[in-house]
């Protein structure tokens, strides 16, 4: 008796891959949470500048609190106002013109989003507030379905979303700064870089190269990581994409070049107003230390000095761990950074910076998810802080 041979199997077509969105259109339920969050500490920090309005006037013998958005007008804010009003060169003007405030320090990818703004919203603070904070909500989501490819914590979203809201800093998110807009075009670079979609990383990190010269760190970031998961002739046919972020430099230099006739006046301007040449790393924290704590500035000065020197310590401790875990890409990116920030005659903007190092509140999340007083710990101390900063900044003191 003959025992027929069984049938062969159906072989059924795979499906062509599908190239994910770096957004989806609908988010999900864990990306509203995150969007919830990030809306209430909007709403504090809204109360906060609501509140120090009133409780700490310009002048002490005021009667009417200032305008509702006058907290947010600092600082860095008049530089890009100026920049979105008339231009860099206005009438002529330049770093040849006494008095000339170096605006060529600061890139145009901001300004001239405000001014697209503007065109819809009349007020400036308006639309520079509204910049951020839509920004920031791209960027909180980004960050967090970063942190969900990286960590088995389903809560890992949300969990790093949180320590990266309440960080000291946090108030640079909500003002009119580069921060929020810098991190909503980085951080979908470099979701999108996990996903292998480099025209996008490209397209968005040229985009992220004109709002800070942090894009630049990005970029030999994203060039790093595409060297170390492309694997065939076939996928390094998307190299070229990763060469599009230079489009942005090399235009604003030229554009300088053409004003002034130097195609460093980037560096230049930020020398002559902040310190930025170059100097040895031991000197720069020497003359930071002792800015910090040899008694040579008001207080309020010193006390943003020794946040200073603690930022650069979290930084360094923070490449080990990425140096020891292999993770060379992000590695390469907060290494760049610290040398750059670490270089000058003395730091500065160093803990505004730390917003800008996904891979510490990361790394936060999943310490916390291992042991979870990490959390309360932090809250307990970083709630605080940030109330502080942001009072400080809000209020017109220096803030870093």
């Amino acid at each position: 008796m003959s025992v027929s041979a069984p049938p062969r199997p159906v072989e059924v077509p795979r499906r062509p891959a599908v190239r994910r969105p770096v957004f989806a259109w609908r988010p999900g339920r864990a990306d509203r949470e995150v969007l919830w969050l990030y809306v209430l500490t909007r709403v504090g920090l809204w109360t906060t500048a609501g509140a120090a309005r009133w409780l700490f006037p310009s002048d002490d013998q005021a009667r009417n609190p200032a305008s509702f958005l006058s907290p947010w007008q600092q600082w860095d804010w008049w530089h890009y106002l100026h920049i979105a009003q008339d231009g860099y060169f206005p009438d002529q003007a330049g770093p040849w013109t006494a008095g000339w405030d170096n605006r060529e320090a600061f890139l145009p990818g901001f300004p001239l989003t405000l001014r697209a703004v503007h065109a819809v919203v009349p007020h400036w603070a308006a639309a520079g507030a509204l910049i951020s904070f839509v920004a920031g909500g791209v960027a909180v989501l980004a960050l967090a379905r970063i942190a969900r490819r990286h960590l088995p914590d389903p809560d890992a979203g949300r969990r790093t979303v949180l320590f990266f809201l309440l960080s000291p800093c946090a108030v640079f998110l909500a003002a009119g700064y580069t921060e929020a807009l810098f991190l909503a075009l980085a951080l979908p670079a470099w979701l999108a870089a996990q996903r292998r979609n480099w025209p996008a990383a490209g397209a968005l990190a040229c985009l992220a190269c004109s709002v800070r010269v942090t894009g630049l760190f990005l970029v030999a970031a994203l060039v790093l990581h595409f060297a170390l998961t492309t694997r065939g002739s076939r996928a390094w046919r998307a190299a070229p994409w990763l060469c599009l972020p230079a489009l942005s430099p090399v235009l604003y230099s030229w554009y300088l070049e053409a004003g002034t006739g130097d195609w460093m006046a980037w560096k230049h301007a930020q020398e002559r107003g902040w310190y930025r040449d170059f100097h040895a790393p031991w000197d720069a924290w020497a003359n930071t230390w002792n800015a910090a704590f040899h008694h040579l500035h008001p207080t309020g000065y010193a006390l943003m000095w020794q946040a200073e020197l603690l930022a650069m310590l979290a930084g360094v401790i923070l490449l080990v761990l990425l140096v020891r875990g292999r993770r060379w890409p992000e590695a390469l990116y907060i290494g760049l950074t610290l040398w750059a920030l670490g270089t000058s005659y003395w730091y500065t903007s160093i803990p505004r910076s730390t917003l800008l190092w996904w891979p510490l509140w990361i790394g936060l999340a999943a310490w916390s998810h291992r042991r979870p007083r990490v959390l309360t710990v932090y809250l307990c101390v970083a709630a605080p802080l940030a109330t502080t900063v942001a009072l400080t900044f809000l209020t017109g003191r220096w803030a870093g």
